[in-house]
């Protein structure tokens, strides 16, 4: 493995950034972070990347200082003649702004995508993306990853160690394909919660296709927000004679009263990644960390070999 590349961690992900940087036999670089008073920064690298490759690993969940700490990341990297600057994006933020469904909205996930390209990367690695077409709003090489890696070995674990009647199920129509590579990849049967909104964040009706009676179900999603449809969906399932409700959700963003939600819903269990570090502990939540992987993958690059194999469903 080449060892003319660095690894420098964002402040919103600075556990993830460190493991990824162990898992490949190294530590983060060194970056500082000078504040002005007025809430103004300038991120600094304290050591030369001349010619190297510089990943910068960062999450770009709210605050949009996440974001903006990329991006002037990137331009100082740049800025310091870095051979490669790959912005290592584990959550990419304002995913769900990936087209106009309705008039006079920006786009921002293709904005986020050209902000990124104007500071200078010469690659991206995410994972779960909200919606799969983002990769084509960049002109850079763009490694979609998917948290299956993951879900997968843990949902069949518990289908064959606890003996689990497991159905598949996505709480939305949108979730449907994701869901669906799941079902197939284990043999299992799948269901799909029909909702309808009447605003963002808010559910109006939601409804039940397929057969959960007697079933352990595993809702899966690329992310969890507000956690008002998941629980909702969870509560739906357990009304239409599921035996359990558990549920794997790749980004856990847990705003508003989602913690409380899930603490008090009929879900056995809620597992994510720390592609976003948890604001709070909730004996509910387990986490499976993406470092393992985003470790394999990056070396793989740094090797010049294939990450094909890392993708499961």
């Amino acid at each position: 493995m080449s060892n003319k590349f660095k690894i420098f961690a964002g402040s919103a992900t600075k556990n993830l950034a460190n493991s990824i940087a162990e898992k490949l036999g190294t530590t983060t670089g060194n970056v500082e972070i000078f504040r002005f008073s007025d809430g103004e920064f300038q991120p600094s690298f304290e050591e030369s990347v001349r010619g190297q490759d510089v990943f910068i690993v960062q999450s770009t969940m709210p605050p949009t200082e996440n974001l903006f700490e990329v991006l002037q990341m990137v331009d100082a990297a740049k800025r310091a003649s870095a051979s490669n600057i790959i912005a290592v994006l584990p959550y990419y933020g304002f995913a769900r702004q990936d087209r106009k469904d309705k008039p006079r909205v920006s786009i921002g996930a293709k904005l986020v995508a050209n902000l990124l390209s104007a500071a200078g990367v010469t690659r991206v690695i995410t994972m779960d993306l909200h919606a799969d077409q983002i990769q084509g709003f960049f002109e850079v090489p763009v490694d979609h990853l998917f948290a299956s890696t993951i879900f997968l070995p843990y949902i069949k674990s518990l289908k064959n160690d606890q003996k689990l009647d497991i159905v598949m199920a996505a709480p939305d129509t949108g979730g449907t394909k994701r869901a669906n590579a799941y079902a197939k990849y284990l043999d299992v049967d799948l269901a799909i919660c029909y909702k309808q909104r009447e605003k963002a964040n808010e559910v109006a009706s939601m409804t039940v296709i397929g057969n959960v009676k007697g079933k352990d179900v595993v809702i899966i999603d690329d992310m969890i927000d507000t956690a008002g449809t998941l629980t909702k969906a969870a509560q739906m399932m357990k009304e239409h004679g599921a035996k359990s409700v558990r549920a794997c959700c790749t980004h856990p963003v847990l705003s508003g009263p989602a913690h409380e939600r899930i603490a008090n819903s009929v879900l056995a269990e809620l597992v994510v990644t720390d592609t976003i570090p948890l604001a709070q502990d909730n004996p509910k939540i387990k986490v499976l960390s993406v470092a393992d992987l985003f470790g394999t993958v990056i070396e793989n690059l740094l090797n010049q070999q294939s990450i094909s194999k890392h993708f499961i469903a």
